[in-house]
């Protein structure tokens, strides 16, 4: 599990992922609706734990076991999906969309654990570092993928063709031992 405060990071990317794509796809008079979808990936990118705590009982313990049905990738996909074919049509496709942008990416942010992540039917994981650690790397890899939807949206990929030739054109050569 990423921490929380990776949640929270990786949580603004998601938001910032949903208002390009709401603003896309959405287009038109809506502006609302990408600040509506931004507004709930914030939330959605916790969801997937602080739904399991049973918040009407004193206790506060967690109701179904950690990492089942919240964290299930089928559904996020899902509402993720259906959000998408509904923008433009229903009047809550757009916060639907971000809560749902923000739950997939709490879904990627714990898939490197070994604890892993229930995307079909069991558990898979990346087995990459436990928990906690490496938190940098998830983060800067969702603002790298924010900063490609956002640069392909809204400024029509020109910084990411121009880091392209950049990193192309610079001359590698093999260290001299």
């Amino acid at each position: 599990m990423a921490s929380r405060k990776a949640h929270h990071a990786t949580g603004w990317a998601a938001a910032f992922i949903a208002a390009a794509v709401i603003a896309r796809h959405g287009a038109g008079t809506w502006h609302w609706a990408s600040v509506a979808g931004f507004v709930a990936a914030l939330p959605g990118a916790t969801a997937p734990d602080w739904m399991e705590v049973a918040w009407w009982s004193k206790s506060r313990r967690l109701w179904i076991a950690h990492r089942s049905w919240t964290h299930w990738g089928v559904i996020w996909i899902g509402l993720l999906l259906w959000s998408y074919h509904a923008l433009g049509i229903h009047a809550l496709a757009a916060p639907a969309f971000g809560f749902a942008c923000g739950g997939v990416m709490h879904l990627l942010a714990d898939w490197p654990n070994p604890l892993g992540v229930p995307w079909l039917a069991r558990r898979h994981s990346l087995n990459w570092w436990k928990s906690g650690r490496c938190d940098l790397i998830i983060v800067a890899a969702a603002w790298l993928g924010a900063f490609a939807v956002f640069d392909d949206v809204w400024l029509h990929r020109t910084h990411i063709v121009e880091f392209l030739r950049y990193v192309t054109a610079l001359p590698f050569r093999a260290p001299i031992s």
